[in-house]
C-alpha cells in the first residue's frame, strides 16, 4: 500500500500545479528546468537500483541534493558571466535520464517475460520466423537435382 504513495503525490502535485496559478518570474525558469531534471534523474536512478537490488536511501538523496546544488551553481555562474553553463547540466542529466530510463525498461520486460508469457509470445514469434527463413535458405541452397551444395551425384 506505502507504494501507491508517490502515485498520489504526482496526482496532488499535478492538481495543485494545474489549479493554484503559481506563477514563475522568467528569471528563475532556468532554475526551474534544472530543479526538475535533477528530480527526474534521482527518481529514475532510484527505481534504476531498486531493480538492480542496489537502492539505498542515503545515496539517492545526497545524490538528488548534490546534483541539485551543482545544477544551480552552474546556473548561477552562468548567469553572472552571462554564458548558457546550465546547458552542461541539461546535457548530463538528459543524457543520464535516457540511460536509466533504458536500463529500467529493459528491468520491466524481464521481470514480465519471467512472470507471464506476454514477451515470450514475441520471442516465440521471433524464433518461428527465423526457423522459416532457415527452412527457405536451405531449400534455396539444393541445386536442380535436389543435392545441397557440396553434394556430389554418385553414378557408378
Amino acid at each position: 500500500m506505502w507504494c501507491l504513495i508517490p502515485f498520489v503525490g504526482l496526482i496532488l502535485g499535478l492538481y495543485f500545479g494545474q489549479f493554484l496559478g503559481i506563477e514563475i518570474p522568467a528569471e528563475m525558469v532556468k532554475y526551474l528546468s534544472i530543479a526538475i531534471l535533477a528530480a527526474l534523474d534521482s527518481v529514475f536512478g532510484g527505481i534504476r537500483a531498486l531493480f538492480e537490488k542496489k537502492y539505498d536511501n542515503l545515496l539517492m538523496l545526497s545524490g538528488f541534493f548534490t546534483n541539485a546544488l551543482l545544477a544551480a551553481v552552474l546556473t548561477y555562474i552562468g548567469d553572472m558571466l552571462s554564458i548558457d553553463l546550465y546547458y552542461a547540466a541539461i546535457f548530463a542529466f538528459g543524457v543520464r535520464l535516457f540511460s536509466n530510463l533504458s536500463m529500467i525498461r529493459v528491468h520491466i520486460i524481464q521481470i514480465l517475460r519471467k512472470s507471464s508469457g506476454i514477451f515470450a509470445v514475441f520471442r516465440q514469434g521471433l524464433l518461428l520466423e527465423e526457423d522459416d527463413e532457415e527452412e527457405d535458405n536451405e531449400d534455396d541452397n539444393e541445386d536442380e537435382n535436389g543435392l545441397d551444395e557440396g553434394e556430389e551425384e554418385d553414378n557408378p
